[in-house]
């Protein structure tokens, strides 16, 4: 399967436009190119049940994260503090980074 590039990066602020955490903004913890998933910080929080093991000598119902689809959630700038898209730009070393469509700010 080939790697798709993704708008998100891990580390990114991030706000989500659909599904039961509308509205919500988090921080992005795991990227899954091969899928177009995301992981974000406290959002699609789903129950699990977990059996007591080595690790974990308390079993019992935790709640965990779980990934939504990339298109669902979009970049928030740190410098405007907006949700915004991004565009890619080439800079002088020849290095291509990513930035923020409503303000221009360079991404990393």
């Amino acid at each position: 399967m080939s790697q798709s590039k993704l708008h998100v990066k891990k580390g990114d602020t991030v706000l989500v436009l659909a599904g039961k955490d509308k509205g919500k903004r988090g921080k992005v913890l795991r990227v899954v190119p091969d899928k177009n998933r995301v992981m974000v910080e406290g959002i699609n929080l789903v129950k699990k049940h977990q059996k007591p093991n080595q690790k974990t000598m308390q079993g019992g119902i935790i709640e965990q994260e779980a990934l939504i689809h990339a298109s669902n959630v979009m970049l928030v700038c740190p410098r405007c503090n907006t949700p915004s898209r991004t565009g890619h730009t080439i800079l002088e070393t020849g290095q291509g980074v990513r930035k923020c469509l409503n303000c221009g700010e360079t991404l990393g």
